[in-house]
This record gives C-alpha cells, structure tokens and sequence, in this order.
C-alpha cells in the first residue's frame, strides 16, 4: 500500500502548505482512496502538487465530524464528480469546542447525494472495510477534553458516535487508518490488534510531566505490548510524540505533509 500526506500539521516539503489537520491519500487494493480532507482547500492544492489527480480518486471516507478533517469536502466534491464519500450518520452533528466554538462540519453538505452514511460498520469493497466501534464505548474511554456536542440548547461531552476506522486488508497484514482517535487510542489497538496503525492520538492536552507523563508512559507500555508499527501526527501533538519515541524508538514513526509511505 503507498501513502501520501496531503496534510498534516508540519511538512517535509516547503513547497507544500501545512495546517492543522488531516488529509492521506492511500492507493490499495487497486483503489485511489481519499481519507480526510483537511480543514481548506490546501488538501488539494498540495495534491496537485504533487501529482495526484483528485478527479480520478475511487473513494471518499471522512474520520469524523470536526472541520480540520473534513472542511476540504466541498473542495473535493467540486474537483471529484463521481467518487462516493462515507461518511458516519452522526457526522452532521453540533460539534464545539466548549461551548462557543464550532468545529463540526458545513451542514450544507449534507444533502449531497455523493454521501453514503454509515451505520455502525460498511464493507466496501473486500478488504476495505470501515468499523465505528460504538458498541465498544465503555466508561473507560478517554475523556472528551472538552470537546462537546450541542442537543437543543444543551451541550453535553462528545461521545465520538461520528468517527470511523478505516480497516485495510491486503498481502496478509492489517493496517488500520485513523483520524483522531477520540475513541482512546490504546482502546482501537486492543480492538483491531493491526501490523500498522496511521492516525492522530489525540494527546496534545497531556502535558510531559508529573501525572500526564506517567499516564504517556502507561500508553506507551501499553501500545508496545500489541505487534503493531504506528505512524502518527496532527493531534498526537509535538512534544507528546517526542515522549512516546524515546519509549517506544523505531516503534513508532511521525508523519508530515508531503511524506510518501510504501506499507
């Protein structure tokens, strides 16, 4: 499978725009895969740049509701006519940042008959196959850190029911692409137990110190003890992916706008 980082929060190519977000262009399974569109149009930009025609990508998927991965979607519905985009059903959901900043997506772009809503787990073609994992929330998964989602006039934590994984199956390995992983990431390594793993953490609110660094060294251990290489960025944060590599070493690899990955 090649992978190619159209955005991340860094780059590896100063001729290529960074932002914070998310969008990897996968080629697999004899499909041209997009997953997640970044927050601008800066996804295809980049692509383009680098030689990737969007108009001929065989399939869509957004990670989640929040708009630093799916604000580019309306680009992409321009610039591509045909390629189905998956989507959860609770992806057009309020979502804010506390209570006064909106981070859910365009709800114009609901209505667009290029969406297919997932349910709670969609095949879509053999060996690809995408998983919510909803029925596994327990009250062991991760906080909401402040994320929430608006009900009326209330605001209650995000459950996360709107992201999604991305299961590849290919050449006898099992590579999992996810966007932030809201879910809690040592939860969806125990699920899926993958070779590899490609997505955000989510760390970026831990600190590298007293009680939050003990609680990385915990994720650490804990993501060491599964046979799984993992590639990460954008939400894991900076100085939290610094930590984890000096515990986790060749384990564990970050990812960058621009980076072209053969797994």
């Amino acid at each position: 499978m090649k992978l190619t980082t159209l955005i991340e929060n860094t780059t590896c190519n100063p001729a290529l725009t960074k932002e914070h977000g998310l969008s990897l262009f996968l080629e697999t399974k004899g499909k041209q895969i997009l997953f997640d569109t970044g927050q601008t149009a800066a996804f295809a930009s980049n692509a383009a740049a680098l030689g990737i025609n969007l108009s001929e990508t065989d399939i869509a998927i957004l990670s989640h509701g929040h708009y630093d991965h799916g604000g580019g979607l309306k680009t992409f519905l321009e610039q591509n006519k045909i390629a189905p985009v998956y989507i959860s059903r609770h992806a057009f959901g309020e979502f804010y940042n506390g209570t006064e900043k909106y981070i859910g997506l365009d709800p114009a772009l609901k209505f667009s008959d290029r969406l297919c809503f997932v349910e709670e787990k969609q095949e879509i073609t053999p060996g690809l196959t995408l998983y919510s994992c909803n029925d596994k929330i327990s009250g062991k998964q991760e906080s909401s850190q402040g994320l929430t989602q608006k009900t009326g006039d209330l605001f209650e934590p995000d459950m996360f029911l709107h992201e999604h994984y991305l299961l590849i199956e290919e050449n006898n390995k099992k590579i999992l692409i996810s966007g932030c992983s809201h879910k809690g990431i040592a939860d969806i390594v125990s699920w899926f137990t993958p070779d590899i793993l490609v997505g955000g953490f989510h760390l970026k609110h831990l600190t590298t110190e007293g009680k939050d660094a003990r609680i990385l060294k915990q994720l650490a251990e804990t993501l060491l003890f599964y046979p799984t290489e993992y590639y990460t960025g954008h939400c894991t944060g900076k100085e939290q992916f610094s930590f984890l590599k000096n515990l986790m070493g060749e384990r564990l690899h970050a990812i960058s706008t621009g980076q072209v990955l053969e797994l």
